[in-house]
């Protein structure tokens, strides 16, 4: 791969991240699943392996008791051919709808991509977020 396509698989590695925690803010579950491969597997403390099946009642689950916000800072993104990974470090406010404290969390997440016609979708994910004072 010469250097401008991988620039430009590596711009476009950023886009899709951006996007995603953007879909996350907004509580958009259908953009989400539009972003994420078919054996898309998620990683979260204390928890078993996930995909695809079990994200969209997870997910909507915790936008219907929460207010999330999600602040993500890419540390690293690396594109090898149709695989991409990026580092980067989270921060997440969860204020329940129903009143009562805040929490914070924060951690670093690791995010593999696979590259499918076209587009850089979300195929593995694991973080450690915990929470913080």
């Amino acid at each position: 791969m010469d250097a401008e396509a991988r620039q430009a698989d590596e711009r476009a590695v950023r886009a899709a991240h951006t996007t995603w925690i953007a879909a996350v803010n907004a509580g958009e579950l259908d953009r989400l699943l539009g972003l994420m491969t078919d054996d898309v597997v998620f990683v979260n403390p204390g928890h078993a392996p996930s995909g695809r099946d079990q994200f969209p009642l997870g997910f909507s689950s915790a936008h219907q008791q929460s207010l999330i916000v999600c602040t993500s800072e890419l540390q690293d993104v690396v594109v090898e051919g149709d695989v991409a990974y990026t580092v980067s470090h989270d921060a997440l406010t969860v204020t329940p709808r129903a009143g009562g404290a805040t929490i914070n969390m924060a951690g670093d997440r690791l995010t593999v991509y696979r590259k499918r016609d076209g587009h850089w979708l979300l195929a593995r994910a694991a973080h450690t977020l915990a929470v913080v004072d």
